[in-house]
């Protein structure tokens, strides 16, 4: 075989030709595939992400809200008129005088009888009550009590009377004629911290008071030495044995058992011992004593108006024999306040 130039050319066209062979199928493959690509159908497009829908179970209707029903205006009624009054005055006393004048402001009609009054005997006088218009009577101090429920035909409300055990009947009933005893208790203590021991001296048919007077004063911390005795005498002798062993007296207003002169030597001995004494009443300051703790005139007419409203009510059996305050009037050589208990 020649191996000259010519055929090292053959050689070279002959892998040309070769390679063009192999070649063109491939290309040809390839151009197929790419226009196969061209005609085949779309992919499907992905689903819309799914949004979760609820079950009706998951679901809660409220209903609306129904309308306010409009509250119905509750009226109280007015309360009855208040009756005719006859108020009967033991005398002319500012006491008497201050409790007189507070029911007056509160009852349109009412008739004023003084039986201090010279120019007519008692029993005209509580004639005069029988024949008005009046439906209740209020007897101001124990004479005017006294007689009212002896001799009136009508209902009977008295005050300022501190030994009414026998005024009280099927037709009559009383206002306390002294100060709320707790809080007279409470304001002594508040004057006088120190307090401990304290004695009082009262007449017979009084063992309610002093039952309550034990508990009030056992409340505050305070012991009580509490004595029932008939007579003046008596009294100041059980008032100089018990002096030494307390350090407050309380003084009750019962005349049975206190006189002017027992009044004087009491406060002479408390003031040599250095005792307090409580005393029902201002006036008595001027002797000696501590303290006063009184009732208060507004509140006496108060009480015996919301007591008349029972009986005419008809309800006189359920109202209590004596009817308590509820406000005090305490009063000092310095100082007076008025106190609501």
């Amino acid at each position: 075989m020649n191996s000259g130039p010519g055929k090292g050319v053959l050689c070279v066209r002959m892998i040309d030709n070769l390679t063009k062979r192999m070649l063109r199928p491939a290309i040809i493959i390839a151009a197929l595939s790419f226009a196969g690509c061209s005609t085949l159908p779309p992919e499907p497009a992905a689903p819309p992400p799914t949004v979760p829908v609820e079950h009706d179970r998951d679901i809660v209707i409220v209903p609306p809200l129904p309308a306010p029903t409009p509250k119905a205006t509750v009226r109280i009624p007015p309360p009855p008129p208040l009756p005719s009054l006859a108020i009967v005055l033991t005398s002319g006393l500012s006491a008497y005088l201050n409790v007189a004048n507070e029911l007056m402001q509160r009852f349109e009609n009412h008739d004023v009888y003084d039986l201090s009054d010279e120019g007519s005997a008692p029993v005209n006088i509580l004639r005069s009550v029988n024949d008005s218009d009046s439906s209740v009577v209020v007897a101001i101090g124990l004479r005017a009590a006294v007689s009212s429920v002896a001799m009136s035909d009508k209902p009977v409300v008295f005050s300022q009377v501190f030994n009414y055990q026998k005024l009280l009947t099927e037709n009559s009933r009383g206002v306390s004629s002294i100060a709320p005893l707790d809080a007279q208790i409470a304001a002594w203590k508040e004057m006088n911290p120190s307090i401990s021991r304290i004695g009082a001296i009262v007449g017979e048919g009084h063992d309610d008071l002093i039952a309550e007077a034990e508990l009030a004063a056992e409340r505050h911390g305070i012991e009580l030495l509490a004595h029932v005795t008939h007579s003046d005498q008596e009294t100041l002798y059980v008032f100089k044995r018990i002096i030494r062993d307390i350090d407050g007296f309380w003084l009750f207003p019962d005349n049975r058992v206190l006189s002017r002169r027992a009044l004087q030597q009491i406060m002479e001995g408390a003031e040599r011992q250095r005792v307090p004494v409580l005393v029902p009443t201002e006036s008595l300051l001027s002797m000696g004593a501590s303290m006063s703790v009184s009732s208060v005139a507004s509140d006496i007419a108060e009480t015996i108006t919301k007591v008349i409203r029972q009986i005419e009510s008809g309800n006189i059996g359920n109202v209590p024999p004596i009817t308590p305050l509820s406000e005090i009037r305490v009063t000092t050589s310095e100082t007076i306040r008025v106190v609501d208990r």
